[in-house]
């Protein structure tokens, strides 16, 4: 039993090796096109390098009611990533800028934000978890970013009077960013230079 297993092993082997299947047709060649799209990041698309750093303003969609359920980070090549995954209904807006500090609407504390500069997130269209139906997100704050990159960390998620609030600490003042939405899931998409 054991020499048969053996031999079966061996024979698997060489027919792998001599690109051929169990009934001795030649392994078809890979889809290369599929293979570069699965190296690629698809639920994050990619982006060009962000050029400026002005303040960025979306409307959100008539009726959204959106909750964050997840922020993460990456590197990309020319840039970092912040992502703020969304559920709920409709289309998010924002108002995405660099502010002197961070401080929380509604009480006015201030937000510690690890960084050289601070970019304010506000996400228009959110709604608190009880409207959206969404379990709001609940993992570790603050959100570190890649290390020695642009994004340092990502603190904050709440939400008040419809917005989201969130701060992304940077290396340094003024660095480049671009904000934009992406579908299935929705997402904001914030981009900063490297």
């Amino acid at each position: 039993m054991l020499r048969t297993r053996h031999a079966l092993a061996v024979t698997a082997a060489a027919l792998v090796l001599a690109g051929c299947t169990a009934n001795g047709d030649p392994v078809p060649e890979p889809d290369t096109a599929a293979s570069i799209e699965t190296q690629v990041e698809t639920p994050d698309a990619p982006s060009t390098t962000p050029t400026d750093a002005a303040d960025k303003i979306s409307p959100a969609g008539d009726g959204a009611k959106l909750t964050v359920t997840d922020i993460r980070t990456g590197r990309h090549e020319g840039f970092d990533r912040v992502v703020y995954e969304l559920g709920g209904e409709g289309m998010p807006g924002w108002r995405v800028g660099y502010v002197d500090s961070a401080v929380q609407d509604g009480s006015g504390s201030e937000v510690p934000v690890a960084g050289g500069a601070v970019i304010q997130v506000l996400i228009d269209g959110s709604a608190y978890p009880f409207d959206s139906g969404v379990e709001p997100y609940a993992g570790p704050t603050p959100v570190l970013g890649p290390s020695g990159g642009s994004v340092v960390e990502v603190n904050g998620s709440g939400v008040f009077e419809g917005v989201t609030q969130s701060f992304i600490g940077v290396a340094e003042p003024n660095t480049p960013f671009s904000v934009q939405s992406l579908t299935d899931p929705v997402r904001v998409v914030i981009d900063v230079a490297n």
